[in-house]
């Protein structure tokens, strides 16, 4: 009996079949169809996962950096709402803390304020004039003089609430507290005027439109906490590792106040972007998989169509191994071609997603990512080389995985069958 010559894996014949079956003739043009719509999925999932990925990442990003850039990354309070007394010494034992780049005493609550015939209610911020320095986001936003003129009587505004209220540099506020004094002839509003130091301008328009800042000593004697104040800011060199600076905080104040970082004040927003992430690569991932599911069919009907041909090369002596790998090819190529252009289109995207964002917005006249509700001026996007390799991988793991089928299905296949109604 004569011995069957095998051929090694993946040799020149069963790619240029391979080749040969993704260029469909006419009579198969629904095949090909098939294929192309195939194709065209996994692209646009791939996409669409690479670009959501990294809007969410650079949305997480930018907003952790605007957040932790004017807040401070852990607050310490007094207990039950009374104010620190002897702040400037518990300052001091908490600068001494490793990690604790800054400390800030603070006095932050709520009041309205009136200019120009418009009111609102903002955010009053009381700090020094060094401890707004330090806040850089903030500091780098204002005039040159700005924080020269900060002082008695001052304030800083930030740029979406002067727009509103059609405040400069020099105008005049009235700030109303929420808390009135109480007189003999009943309660009435707290208020005084002060007049605008500066504009800031930090990109977030939570701040930019909400917070007021105020001079210490001002806000103390506006909100009557006499020589106390309610909360020390305290800054440390990687918000990412707060934790690790917690125990040494709360060492230093012992049993005088309570000590939280900012994964303690502020867990909902992070938690839900973190949440919200996850459910939408989890969306999209499904994106790819319906368009592998649609390489299954058009392999499945490409096998059935082709089932002469096979049945002449496994006679001619190819083996199962060869004519699975043949239709393995096929499938995959369609699997690696769509998964590379879906890569390049997310990259180029993601590269000019402001570009395009204020493209479509001329294009459309629609407001997109309203700075009003993202908190944020501009579209960010950061891709994570990490994230980016595994979506390609995902897409290429369920394209071989749904390729398996129709070849081992095609490596299966009788030649007598095959043959017997030809």
């Amino acid at each position: 009996m004569a011995s069957r010559t095998t051929t090694r894996p993946f040799a020149p014949f069963e790619w240029m079949l391979a080749l040969r079956y993704l260029r469909a003739k006419k009579a198969e043009g629904f095949i090909s169809v098939i294929s192309l719509i195939s194709l065209v999925g996994i692209a646009i999932g791939v996409a669409a996962l690479i670009i959501v990925m990294a809007v969410m990442n650079g949305f997480r990003a930018d907003m952790m950096n605007r957040f932790l850039s004017f807040n401070g990354h852990i607050m310490v309070q007094g207990y039950a709402g009374r104010p620190i007394t002897d702040y400037d010494a518990l300052a001091a034992r908490i600068a001494k803390v490793p990690g604790v780049v800054h400390v800030a005493p603070l006095v932050q609550n709520f009041a309205a304020i009136t200019a120009n015939g418009y009111s609102t209610g903002v955010q009053i911020r009381g700090l020094r004039r060094d401890d707004v320095k330090a806040l850089e986001l903030v500091a780098k936003s204002l005039p040159p003089d700005a924080l020269a003129a900060y002082g008695e009587d001052t304030a800083l505004v930030g740029v979406r609430l002067a727009e509103q209220t059609g405040l400069v540099t020099g105008s005049e506020i009235t700030v109303m507290g929420l808390n009135g004094d109480v007189t003999p002839f009943g309660t009435m509003p707290r208020k005084k005027t002060y007049g605008i130091a500066g504009i800031f301008n930090v990109g977030q328009s939570e701040y930019d439109r909400n917070v007021v800042f105020m001079p210490l000593s001002e806000a103390q004697l506006f909100f009557n906490y006499g020589d106390a104040v309610p909360y020390l800011e305290v800054f440390v060199a990687d918000p990412e590792q707060v934790d690790n600076v917690v125990p040494g905080v709360r060492r230093a104040v012992g049993d005088a106040a309570r000590v939280l970082s900012w994964r303690e004040t502020q867990p909902v927003i992070f938690n839900a972007v973190k949440v919200e992430r996850t459910v939408m690569a989890m969306i999209l991932t499904l994106i790819v998989l319906v368009a592998a599911l649609n390489i299954i069919s058009g392999l499945y009907m490409l096998v059935k169509d082709k089932s002469a041909d096979i049945a002449i090369l496994r006679t001619m002596g190819a083996t199962r191994g060869a004519v699975a790998r043949v239709f393995l090819i096929t499938g995959m190529s369609i699997g690696v071609a769509g998964s590379l252009i879906g890569f390049a289109i997310g990259v180029l995207f993601c590269a000019n997603i402001e570009a395009i964002r204020i493209g479509l917005m001329k294009l459309t006249g629609l407001t997109l990512f309203d700075p009003t509700i993202y908190f944020l001026s501009q579209m960010p996007a950061k891709m994570d080389p990490v994230e980016v390799t595994a979506t390609i991988a995902v897409s290429l793991l369920l394209s071989f995985l749904a390729t398996l089928y129709p070849s081992l299905r095609a490596a299966r296949l009788d030649p007598v069958e095959a043959l017997r109604y030809e």
